[in-house]
Order: structure tokens, then sequence, then C-alpha cells
């Protein structure tokens, strides 16, 4: 009799034990699925990122369309490879006939904020253009280099640096050597300093040598980049952008 009463005993330990292993269980797994519908929740949260375009004629898009200059594509191909809730907002601080100089000055109008996600800086070709002192572009490009740093909270990872189109491969050029080793000159300084802080360089002189082969790379002014032109810009910079933006 005893033995029948002890195996009854284990049984209903057994049982016991088993419903509050299960309720455990099912207490962890309730606590799990909220931590996941907390985390969808975050992550489908819009989010809205500001971009900053600092440059000259290259930048506000001479002689194109609105949506045709770089940083309106670069917005907009960015906007296909986030989600449908994802927004961008785009500012241009830009004009044609800048130089580092005019970009500076500017800016201090402009009282940017510190909260922008990703600023580019295309600056230079201006200084070379009117002939000005290569030292005035050796002292202010790093200052420029600063303020977008500034931008973004002082995060230059979040930092893109475009080389200068070369106009020597354009009509209004007309191959002229001398142009094309000034910018090279330009493009130099700009891509040693970038290597030196660990600030992104990317290079898109070389698509503008194209410019006498393939006229439609040349806007209808015979000078500026045209929209084509602008998208191969932007065919490079979308993998930097995206990067920058995601991390």
């Amino acid at each position: 009799m005893k033995k029948q009463y002890y195996i009854i005993f284990c049984a209903i330990f057994l049982i016991s034990f088993s419903c509050a292993n299960i309720n455990d269980s099912i207490t962890e797994l309730e606590e799990d699925i909220r931590i996941d519908e907390l985390s969808d929740d975050q992550n489908s949260n819009p989010k809205n990122f500001k971009i900053l375009s600092l440059g000259d004629s290259y930048t506000i898009g001479e002689r194109v369309c609105d949506a045709c200059k770089f940083p309106e594509q670069l917005k907009d191909s960015l906007s296909k490879k986030f989600e449908t809730d994802t927004t961008f907002t785009l500012k241009v601080i830009a004009k044609t006939g800048w130089t580092t100089s005019s970009l500076m000055s500017a800016i201090v109008n402009e009282n940017i904020s510190n909260d922008y996600h990703l600023v580019t800086l295309l600056i230079g070709v201006n200084n070379q253009y009117q002939g000005k002192n290569f030292s005035i572009y050796e002292n202010e490009f790093p200052k420029l280099i600063a303020t977008a740093t500034k931008a973004v909270d002082n995060d230059k990872n979040k930092l893109i640096v475009i080389s200068i189109p070369d106009y020597a491969f354009t009509p209004f050029g007309n191959g002229n050597t001398n142009i094309s080793e000034e910018i090279d000159k330009y493009n130099l300084f700009a891509k040693k300093y970038c290597e030196q802080n660990e600030i992104t360089f990317v290079n898109i002189t070389d698509i503008t040598r194209n410019g006498l082969t393939n006229p439609d790379l040349v806007a209808s002014d015979g000078l500026h980049p045209s929209k084509l032109a602008y998208t191969k810009f932007v065919e490079r910079l979308l993998p930097f952008a995206i990067e920058k933006l995601k991390n």
C-alpha cells in the first residue's frame, strides 16, 4: 500500500514539475515575442535622412533640370534602396561661380545645423578657373571639411568628398591640357588630405574626361556636365552613401 502511495506521489510530483516547466517555457516564449514585436515596431518607425550638398555649379546643376543635378539624383536613388516609409530631405548650398572662399562665406549665413546624416562636398573648379593662388585652396579646403563634418555631428564617416570634373574635355575647354594638369593638382591635394584624415573621396573626373568623345556627357552650354554625366556620378556615389546611412 505504501508503495502505491509512493508511486502516486511521484506521478503527481512529475506532472506538477512538467507543468511548471511548460509554464516557464510559455512565459519565456511570450517575453521573446514581446521583444520581437518591440524590435519590429522600432524598425518600422518612419526614418527621415537629412542630406546636405555643398559646392558650386557642379552641385547646383548648371544647365540641367532641378531633378537632374547629382544631389537630387542621389536622393532619388537612395529612396529606392530603403524602406518605403523612409524619407529623404535635401539641402543644397551651391552657386555657379563659387570658389572655396565664396562657399565659406555663404555657409556662415546659413547657420547649418549639426543633425545631417550625409554631406557631400565638391568645390575648387572656380579657384582654378579664376586663377586663384593655389594656397587659398590649400588653406580653405580643410576648413570646409571641418564645417561639413560639424554638420554631421562631427562624424567624418558621414562625409563624401567628390573630385573636381575636368572641363578641358568639353567644347569650351577644347582639350586644353593646362586645364587638366591644374585640375589634377587640386584633386591630388584633396585626395591626399582625405586619405590622411580617413574621409571618403570619390573620383568622378575620369567620367568627365569622356566629354569630347561622348557629347551626351556635356550640357547644352558646352561646359557643364549633363544629366547623363550626373547619373554616372551617382552610380559611384550611391554604394558609399548607402553604407554611411545604414551604419
